[in-house]
């Protein structure tokens, strides 16, 4: 990249606040007040993100009478919930392929459930007013090298054999250019009713005020410190107070987990995003995207980009940053030099968009484990449920992981538990410095395998047959 065009791009994100454009919202919520004292209930949830909110919600429409409390470290949706990209996927498995891959024999299965889950959740959003300006628009996975087109249209005609290609379109260079016009688009395999985008922080505000409604007992500010069985039960002590509960779901994703085995399966992956200043009439005339589709495309750093209610262009991804030894700190939300190389590929992609302006740059940490999907399990003799390793994909899959912990909680066999995907767990990360080392083989091979025309290199492939993976 030469210095002037460097500068050139760079000088749009002079202005670029480094807060999630997201949660800059005047209509923000006021937290609700931290615990003080003592607590007891029959089912407490931990963590106010999706997955904690659809579990409490879920919870007490399955039972309205039961007494159920939530307790968040800090605000609701102030982490992944609240800073993602507002791609709402009705997969479980982190997309068709990696589902394909690991669960061949479930795969209809996984994707009948995953559909009938997106449409819970549109229903949701209308039955609880849920304002997070829902859009079933649908998604375009676009190629942006030869090599790319020709194996999306191998992909489609694989999914047609396999009879998977229900609502799933194939575009060629001038289709996908006459959705979204971009010099840089190939082709294209437009999921037409698998995605839906929404506003993730109005989302998760929403299932929070419903929540409420329906009479369940939120505390923010009120990290959960310990977990300890009492009598038949639980206790969770907090700083200023603790809950006694019959059952405890957790939903924490990555922060570390209360159920100290659990930790070793997942990492945290740092992924970040820009997003624009809202388009003129023109500027947006001059990309069409009438359809408003949400996009990614098919490299192995990958980019996902989508427009927001005001005409925006949020455009995300490519990098994934894994920091040594694991750990979650507010200083890897921001990285500058990631966003230059941000800004350098979005006008690549739309030079048309030449002088937009970034308002906004922020980054958050993904709760990755090596099988990519979430994975789930029980402890404390059935007592306690969990749900984490979303990959990045949580917005939608995480309502199903909620219903999941429902489901062990009661003791109940169901189409969910009786599941592969929820009966095993994915392998989980070696200690230090093994975890670094092969993540950062592995990103430097995909890099390179996107460089050189998808060709991946014996590290990969071997990856490959343990079932590891790691992507942007």
């Amino acid at each position: 990249m030469a210095p002037s065009a460097m500068s050139r791009w760079t000088k749009a994100l002079s202005e670029a606040q480094p807060v999630p454009y997201w949660l800059d919202d005047p209509g923000r919520p006021h937290p609700e007040p931290a615990l003080t004292g003592a607590e007891t209930c029959d089912l407490l949830v931990v963590g106010g993100g999706y997955s904690g909110l659809w579990t409490a919600l879920n919870a007490k429409e399955r039972d309205p009478e039961r007494d159920v409390v939530l307790l968040e470290g800090r605000e609701v949706g102030w982490a992944a919930s609240g800073r993602n990209g507002g791609f709402c996927a009705a997969s479980l498995t982190h997309g068709l392929s990696n589902g394909l891959t690991r669960w061949p024999d479930e795969i209809h299965q996984l994707q009948e459930l995953g559909a009938r889950n997106l449409d819970e959740i549109e229903k949701a959003v209308a039955r609880h007013d849920l304002d997070c300006e829902f859009e079933r628009t649908g998604e375009i996975d676009v190629a942006t090298e030869t090599y790319q087109a020709r194996e999306l249209r191998d992909w489609y005609e694989e999914l047609r054999e396999k009879g998977l290609a229900d609502g799933v379109e194939f575009l060629d260079a001038d289709a996908v250019r006459d959705q979204v016009a971009s010099p840089t688009f190939e082709a294209g395999l437009w999921d037409r009713r698998g995605v839906a985008m929404l506003n993730p922080a109005k989302l998760v505000w929403g299932l929070k005020r419903a929540c409420l409604r329906l009479g369940v007992r939120v505390y923010e500010h009120t990290p959960a410190l310990t977990l300890k069985q009492y009598g038949a039960g639980m206790a969770v002590r907090t700083p200023y107070g603790s809950v006694r509960a019959r059952k405890v779901a957790l939903g924490t994703n990555i922060f570390p987990n209360l159920v100290k085995r659990v930790r070793a399966y997942t990492v945290p992956v740092y992924d970040y995003a820009l997003m624009t200043e809202p388009l003129s009439v023109e500027q947006l005339a001059s990309i069409g995207w009438k359809n408003r589709q949400g996009l990614g495309d098919s490299a192995n750093q990958f980019h996902y980009f989508r427009l927001s209610a005001d005409n925006r262009v949020l455009w995300g991804g490519y990098d994934a940053v894994y920091p040594y030894g694991g750990r979650v700190r507010a200083e890897y939300d921001d990285r500058p030099e990631t966003y230059a190389k941000l800004a350098g590929h979005f006008f690549t992609c739309f030079p048309q968009l030449e002088g937009v302006r970034f308002t906004h740059a922020w980054g958050g940490a993904i709760d990755t484990c090596s099988r990519f999907s979430a994975f789930y399990g029980t402890a404390h003799q059935g007592k306690v449920a969990y749900a984490a390793g979303y990959t990045g994909l949580g917005v939608g899959a995480t309502r199903f992981g909620a219903d999941v912990m429902l489901d062990l909680l009661a003791g109940e066999v169901t189409e969910r538990t009786s599941l592969e995907m929820v009966r095993k767990k994915p392998l989980p990360f070696p200690p230090e410095p093994f975890a670094w080392t092969g993540i950062a083989l592995t990103k430097w091979s995909l890099a390179r395998a996107d460089a050189h025309g998808g060709r991946r290199n014996l590290w990969l492939r071997t990856m490959d047959k343990l079932g590891l993976g790691f992507d942007s």
